[in-house]
């Protein structure tokens, strides 16, 4: 075992020293699960980015993040998970890279403006329900999938 990995599998048991209250496991992608309490960390990963993983979705647990309703709303949660880990990461002398967090907050954003431009006019508008815009400029209503590691498919409504 090299000791990037001795030293990430000390950062785990630190973590589960210090937040008992939840379960650590590796996965196959980064995730926090309210419904069990569990964070999973993506095995795969180099030490470094799983050192982020990690706190992020440690962040996401002490936040309480159960859900959102909107795409808005997700981009703003990722974002204050991603303040909060670099926070929780100084008590572990982990500096989260800004550039990696921009970088993972560009996802996000890329989704939402895919999502949220309209297909027939190209203006980008707010969502109107969870799976539902409407073009404030043509009128045009397109439906969104609930996924958020899916392409952004858009469904245009046909008016009756």
């Amino acid at each position: 075992m090299n000791t990037s990995a001795k030293t990430f599998k000390q950062f785990v048991i630190e973590l589960k020293r210090d937040y008992p209250q939840f379960k650590f496991k590796s996965g196959s992608q980064d995730h926090w699960s309210p419904k069990s309490n569990t964070i999973t960390y993506k095995s795969e990963a180099p030490p470094q980015e799983k050192e982020y993983g990690i706190l992020h979705e440690l962040a996401h647990a002490q936040l309480g993040h159960t859900n959102y309703h909107s795409d808005f709303e997700l981009l703003m949660l990722e974002s204050a998970a991603w303040d909060l880990a670099a926070k929780i990461g100084c008590k572990y002398d982990v500096k989260i890279d800004d550039d990696h967090i921009q970088s993972c907050l560009d996802t996000y954003r890329d989704w939402l403006h895919a999502r949220s431009t309209c297909p027939v006019c190209r203006t980008n508008v707010l969502q109107k329900d969870p799976y539902h815009y409407r073009c404030f400029n043509c009128q045009a209503e397109w439906k969104v999938t609930g996924g958020r590691f899916v392409r952004p498919y858009r469904r245009i409504k046909k008016s009756a």
